[in-house]
């Protein structure tokens, strides 16, 4: 497990968590908003809760409200990055 998520692991936490697929490569080409993929918030609450869990520090509050993949990626990498 390394200290930032990647495209790879939101996609597969997108598909367990909020029961969406789609692929890593369409997530580098554009970035989508969450809602055009079908991720609603209580999946983007559910992912944040897994990387808590699996990390074992709290996401930045924004993170459940972020509007797309790569805005969500950019939070939380942040705060892996810096501890917070």
């Amino acid at each position: 497990m390394t200290d930032r998520i990647t495209v790879e692991e939101l996609a597969e936490l997108m598909k367990k968590l909020a029961g969406v697929t789609v692929p890593p490569e369409e997530l580098r080409r554009e970035d989508p908003g969450f809602d055009r993929l079908g991720v609603d918030s209580l999946g983007l609450l559910g992912i944040v809760g897994e990387l808590e869990n699996r990390y074992g520090t709290p996401m930045p509050p924004d993170a459940e409200r972020s509007k797309s993949p790569r805005q969500f990626l950019d939070l939380v990498n942040s705060a892996l990055m810096t501890g917070a």
